[in-house]
């Protein structure tokens, strides 16, 4: 990693240089002073200045000697788990959920309400009291909330306080930060406002081990259909949000002209045949159970089976269209419909190795996360923290929650 010389703005440049420090122990923890100061191009003066500074401020924690190296030992360094949080939240079609994690991304606690959303004002205090619930959790409780994320189901507009509108709540234009805020404490690094397929391609991407992904697709499948993409913008992962907003809603690209009405107003959109809405109005399901619940007892019918089989092709087709279109590196599909399993994911899986042509190039990398309930919330609590290492001089330190 190359950081800027010393000279000039020397605020500006201390911004970098700690903001790069950060950096590299998210990225890698355990490093030394030494290495550190190796990695960057800074003088290890300026490297154990920084340190010491972050170490004071809770940023960081020092751990053991470096073991089995040539010559003197430096001790490892990592984020500090033990001192502040990251909050995250989702606020969804069937319900909210909120989790506190470490600096790391670790979930400490989670807390959710299971009844589907109905207004703004309604969500808002909800989300405060799921809020409260967790700092008062003994694993969170004296800590101090660092930030808060808050992913929702629709895009945000570019200032990143409003969301535009979230066809499957009936909402639209709602300034969600401003309802929330007199709920709030005083948060150092505020907070996060964004798409929740958005937010959990940002987490999948930022918070795993290793060099982040070239390009990363997270598909997100709910009561509605989604993407986000997360690509490496001046070395950094950023969401690509194209020029209103609007990049990755994949649910309302049209598969089926002439199809069925869409929540949005359109016809044929992929989610008349993939959203789980729409398998629930197929099937004649209840909203409040969840859809694998509802389902697992079907599983033979054969209206269930078309239906599924459809689902899967029409996720299938997204995938084809993503690999030809925008060509990620790694895909990553996510949400409550991936706990359906066969019927509808191994048919997108071989729909999409049927159809997609690689003259030359690797295969793309596709992960199925089943398990991804807690992803927009934890990817949101991910964006805090992006935004609290890029702020200059964001105290982790300095109070109880």
């Amino acid at each position: 990693m190359s950081v800027m010389p010393t000279g000039g703005d020397q605020p500006y440049l201390k911004h970098l240089n700690r903001s790069a420090i950060l950096n590299l122990l998210r990225r890698t923890p355990g490093l030394s002073r030494a290495d550190l100061a190796l990695r960057t191009g800074l003088t290890k003066v300026t490297v154990g200045s920084l340190v010491g500074q972050l170490l004071s401020e809770g940023w960081l924690h020092e751990g053991d000697l470096q073991q089995g190296l040539v010559g003197r030992p430096g001790r490892q360094l990592r984020l500090n788990d033990s001192g502040p949080v990251l909050l995250g939240a989702e606020v969804g079609v069937l319900g909210v959920r909120a989790v506190a994690c470490t600096l790391s991304g670790d979930i400490l606690a989670s807390a959710q309400h299971q009844v589907p959303t109905s207004t703004p004002q309604q969500a808002v205090e909800t989300l405060a009291e799921l809020l409260a619930t967790l700092r008062a959790d003994p694993a969170v409780q004296g800590r101090l909330p660092l930030g808060l994320g808050v992913a929702l189901p629709g895009p945000v507009d570019p200032s990143g306080e409003r969301l535009l509108y979230a066809p499957n709540l009936g909402w639209e234009d709602v300034p969600f930060l401003d309802l929330l805020d007199p709920h709030l404490p005083p948060l150092p690094a505020g907070c996060t406002l964004d798409n929740e397929a958005n937010a959990a391609a940002f987490g999948e991407s930022y918070l795993r081990a290793g060099p982040e992904p070239e390009l990363l697709a997270y598909i997100s499948l709910g009561s509605g259909v989604g993407a986000g993409l997360i690509g490496r913008l001046g070395g950094s992962p950023d969401v690509l949000r194209g020029a209103h907003g609007l990049a990755g809603e994949l649910g309302h690209t049209v598969a089926q002209p002439g199809g069925l009405y869409c929540h949005c107003g359109n016809r044929g959109c992929v989610e008349t045949l993939l959203g789980g809405w729409a398998i629930r109005a197929a099937l004649g399901l209840n909203v409040q159970e969840a859809l694998d619940v509802a389902l697992a007892p079907r599983l033979r019918e054969a209206a269930v089976g078309v239906t599924l089989q459809r689902a899967g092709e029409a996720l299938g087709l997204l995938l084809v269209n993503l690999h030809h279109t925008l060509n990620p590196s790694d895909i990553v599909i996510g949400g409550a419909l991936t706990r359906l399993g066969g019927p509808l994911i191994d048919t997108a899986l071989d729909f999409y190795a049927a159809h997609r042509r690689r003259p030359g190039t690797p295969a793309v990398r596709v992960e199925v996360q089943p398990d991804s309930l807690l992803l927009p919330a934890r990817g949101a609590a991910a964006q805090v923290l992006a935004r609290a290492i890029a702020a200059p001089a964001t105290a982790a330190a300095g109070g109880a929650a």
